[in-house]
């Protein structure tokens, strides 16, 4: 049986993966609809023309025209945040890849799995901004997340090596990003073009000044919470430049397993769509042999206090998650339009926290509800920290 897949995101890193990996294996998938922002319209009529994609949507309102005229006849288009949650709830779509960058990918993921739909996860700020209310619907629904982050994915895959109670602890690797070993005195001179040059992974703009922060992986430490249902103060972070270990669990009985491969996201794309099976794939291997030394490291907090912030929002629970994430949203784009300096982007997440009292998110709306909250708090915040 094929399995059938709305592609949210598909333009993008993620995106370009699970489209490597729908190559790879034509008989086993199959892509339904297409959702991107429309900056490229053309390459995304391309996929559609590539995919037979019933649907294709765009978020930008400006780029459906453009998108129409380039689409072969007979395929729809959708549009704005309606767009995509058509996309994701389409009745012929079987798997969800969610991988549309920032809380506007958490409506199309609340949509799909309330619709039944399981749910292929990169979309990291949806469980961020809404893991509770996530995972009840998927309960109540019985849809299945399966995360797509390379870290999580690791976890996943090393969690079926033991029972729920025989876990110690989550460790999250971090690759420390291109300002590990860079004076921290000299942060408030970091430049856009630095911070866009991650020294392992080719990622978006969003995320990749998210790993020089590494607020990244503070969001991936509260996912990693709601996911497996593990408290905070048993997830750590360890520093690994190489970014060939992806993440460890710790059992305890002193033992621990970890996932090792290429640093390519077609991997956890791969993994996430066969679920639970696993499938062969001529994609290239890792060879022990080649690796050379793998380097761990402590993580330093003073430098990088971002993860402990997002730990210390976790803990608070409730809206403190949502709020972290919208905050950091705005100030990773005043940064990448060159308003604020790097530091102030963490800054400006602890300023809105301050700001904070955490309250219940009971449903999608409360989510959405914070995270404008957050939002219009972190552009005052970034009025006054503005050079």
């Amino acid at each position: 049986m094929t399995l059938r897949l709305a592609l949210l995101g598909a333009t993008g890193s993620i995106g370009r993966a699970a489209l490597e990996v729908v190559r790879h294996h034509p008989d086993r998938l199959s892509v339904t609809t297409l959702a991107a922002q429309g900056r490229k319209p053309e390459a995304l009529a391309a996929l559609a023309r590539e995919t037979g994609a019933r649907l294709v949507a765009v978020t930008d309102p400006a780029a459906a025209a453009a998108l129409a005229r380039a689409l072969p006849g007979g395929v729809e288009v959708a549009v704005g945040a309606e767009g995509l949650i058509a996309a994701a709830t389409h009745p012929e779509v079987d798997r969800v890849v969610a991988a549309v960058v920032g809380a506007a990918g958490l409506p199309p993921v609340h949509a799909a799995l309330a619709a039944g739909k399981g749910v292929a996860l990169a979309n990291k700020e949806s469980m961020v901004v809404a893991g509770p209310l996530l995972n009840a619907l998927a309960a109540a629904s019985g849809a299945e997340i399966v995360p797509v982050d390379s870290e999580h994915s690791a976890l996943h895959q090393a969690l079926r090596g033991g029972r729920p109670a025989e876990v110690r602890q989550l460790l999250l690797t971090a690759s420390g990003g291109p300002f590990l070993r860079r004076d921290a005195a000299s942060f408030d001179a970091i430049r856009v073009e630095e911070a866009l040059a991650h020294p392992t992974w080719s990622m978006g703009a969003k995320i990749t000044i998210d790993s020089a922060t590494l607020v990244n992986k503070g969001l991936e430490l509260i996912e990693a919470a709601h996911l497996f249902a593990i408290p905070p103060e048993r997830i750590g972070v360890v520093v690994h430049p190489q970014s060939i270990v992806h993440s460890f669990v710790e059992f305890i009985d002193g033992s621990l397993l970890a996932q090792l491969s290429v640093n390519d996201m077609i991997f956890p794309v791969q993994y996430a769509l066969a679920y639970p099976e696993r499938w062969e794939n001529t994609f290239p291997r890792l060879d022990p042999a080649a690796l050379g030394t793998l380097e761990f490291l402590p993580l330093d907090r003073a430098r990088f206090p971002a993860v402990e912030l997002a730990r210390s929002a976790l803990a608070a629970g409730q809206s403190a998650p949502a709020v972290l994430n919208a905050a950091n949203e705005e100030a990773v784009h005043a940064f990448l339009d060159r308003r604020i300096r790097f530091p102030a982007i963490v800054e400006t997440v602890r300023r809105v926290l301050e700001r904070h009292d955490p309250a219940p998110v009971g449903s999608l709306e409360a989510a959405l509800a914070w995270d404008a909250w957050g939002r219009a708090r972190a552009r005052e915040a970034l009025a006054a920290l503005a050079p």
